[in-house]
């Protein structure tokens, strides 16, 4: 499956922890996406055209009104990377 790099930076942040919060106007039209980290960080490269994709392609679900985390299909569809703080090396 063709995940693009904001999409996988997303999936990242949740497999991590993370959620994604969505806001809805007074009609209950979807208005905003935020990826928010376990650290309590906003994620930039999720909006609404990346949450919704995600959403399409089953990689993360909302059960009973929480917010969106990520699936095991996601999980499956992660590509690995390297955590930074493992990634370095003492010279």
């Amino acid at each position: 499956m063709n995940i693009s790099k904001p999409q996988q930076r997303t999936l990242h942040a949740l497999a991590q922890g993370g959620k994604i919060v969505i806001e809805r106007n007074e009609r209950g039209d979807l208005v905003g996406a935020e990826c928010i980290t376990r650290d309590g960080w906003a994620l930039s490269d999720c909006d609404l055209h990346v949450f919704k994709s995600l959403k399409k392609k089953r990689l993360i679900a909302s059960r009973d009104g929480k917010p969106y985390l990520i699936t095991r299909e996601g999980l499956l569809n992660l590509r690995s990377q390297l955590d930074n703080r493992t990634s370095m090396r003492a010279w």
